[in-house]
């Protein structure tokens, strides 16, 4: 299937945001790891991923297919590890996923729980999902592991750690990829009664305590707020704006950073009503453009998409770092961004293993790539990556319309996500024949 995204003639957006599925996953595990009802957490997310994990967790069969949900993946192995997952769903689980699902690294976070007692044997090739994995007794203990890998595998070991008879110390060497999400499953686990802290600025600490009961209010999502700030940016008129719902001013989510990376595109983020319990942004055309964005994503590795496809399309240069984990997604992200881009008119350059940037218009090479002029017939392609389909969908802002291959990835993080570009005024059309 494609469609085609037309841009709308007035630009009337107030936007209800999907719930966090990054928090909703954590909230999931920690309420079966708490013995808390589903019916006490509030706002759960209902895209792809968080449906893989709520069916994981309830489901009493031996294999469990989580499809694309790579969260799910990771947090479902240290669960299912657990004597407390076996007895309330039975013993061996073998844990499986999408094609793409199984080429993506898993043995750090299987080493690492089978070092606290974990029997998790490898079904396929080394180190890959899928994973047969037998309920035992983990024992918890001091661990010492990379600090530049996943942040879901660190926060899949310090969620289960108070169930551990030795809780865990976790000492993370080097430095530590997407804190944020770390200081999130953290705070969330506290919200639930375990004790966790720093020892200090690379080893965690968390006490062997069980968790309480509580309800949760899960907030929405500031990934799926990006490509909201993206339409505003690349909008051709000041006065159009754009209000989001359900964000929070002090959320756990380290892609609120967004609200200062796009102030330096030129869009403003006006908090209305602070303080309640219904919080609001709206979004305005307002400042002075950066001449260049030089930016690490380490800690938001998803906005990199929505920023590049910004940039390029005002002409931006960049040159982002703290990139490397893209490679590792729901496709090679970089590949990926570098081809689509490139039917644009936009040539991308990947320094290393951890730098992209791009030197604007003036400085395009090759020379011979035309500037923000589309291939005859060409639609991006989307790699089953939901961020690949939003990311481009504005850009049709600045081309007056862009095709766009196999739209229903979006289902996996922000399932109205077309819906909410059409109230918008954006046309959805769905065709056969780009030009």
């Amino acid at each position: 299937m494609m469609i085609r995204v037309t841009k709308p003639n007035n630009l009337s957006a107030e936007v209800r945001l999907p719930a966090s599925k990054s928090i909703s996953n954590r909230a999931l595990l920690l309420a079966a790891l708490s013995g808390t009802s589903l019916s006490e957490l509030a706002n759960i997310s209902d895209c792809d991923d968080t449906r893989a994990m709520l069916s994981a967790l309830a489901s009493p069969a031996e294999v469990v297919d989580v499809g694309a949900a790579g969260t799910a993946m990771r947090f479902l192995a240290a669960w299912f590890s657990l004597p407390l997952a076996g007895a309330r769903l039975g013993g061996l689980r073998l844990l499986t996923g999408s094609a793409r699902m199984q080429e993506r690294p898993i043995g750090v976070l299987v080493d690492a729980l089978r070092s606290l007692g974990a029997k998790i044997e490898y079904a396929g090739r080394e180190g890959f999902p899928p994973l047969r994995i037998t309920p035992s007794a983990l024992h918890g203990g001091r661990l010492i592991m990379r600090g530049d890998v996943s942040s879901q595998y660190i926060s899949a070991l310090l969620m289960i750690a108070p169930t551990l008879s030795e809780g865990l110390e976790l000492k993370l060497e080097g430095s530590i990829a997407s804190k944020p999400y770390i200081e999130m499953t953290m705070a969330m686990m506290r919200h639930f009664g375990a004790q966790t802290e720093w020892a200090d600025v690379q080893t965690i600490r968390v006490e062997p305590q069980p968790y309480r009961k509580s309800g949760y209010v899960i907030e929405s999502d500031w990934s799926a707020a990006s490509y909201w700030y993206s339409i505003v940016a690349l909008s051709d008129n000041e006065h159009e704006t754009a209000t989001l719902d359900g964000l929070f001013a002090d959320s756990l989510q380290g892609d609120s950073r967004l609200r200062d990376v796009f102030a330096r595109l030129g869009v403003q983020s006006m908090l209305l009503s602070p303080g309640t319990r219904e919080p609001r942004f709206n979004l305005v055309r307002r400042g002075v453009l950066a001449e260049r964005l030089d930016c690490d994503f380490s800690a938001m590795p998803d906005l990199v998409q929505t920023l590049v496809v910004t940039c390029a399309l005002k002409d931006v240069p960049f040159r982002f770092t703290g990139v490397r984990s893209l490679r590792i997604k729901e496709t090679d992200r970089i590949a990926a961004l570098q081809t689509e881009m490139a039917k644009l008119g936009v040539s991308l350059e990947n320094e290393g293993d951890d730098v992209l940037r791009w030197g604007g218009s003036k400085e395009q090479r090759p020379a011979s790539v035309p500037y923000l002029k589309p291939a005859q017939g060409a639609a991006i392609s989307t790699y089953s990556d939901h961020r690949m389909a939003m990311a481009f969908a504005p850009a049709a802002f600045v081309l007056g319309h862009i095709d766009i291959n196999d739209p229903e990835v979006v289902s996996k993080s922000y399932p109205r996500f077309w819906t909410d570009l059409e109230a918008a005024g954006f046309g959805i059309h769905p065709t056969t024949h780009p030009s």
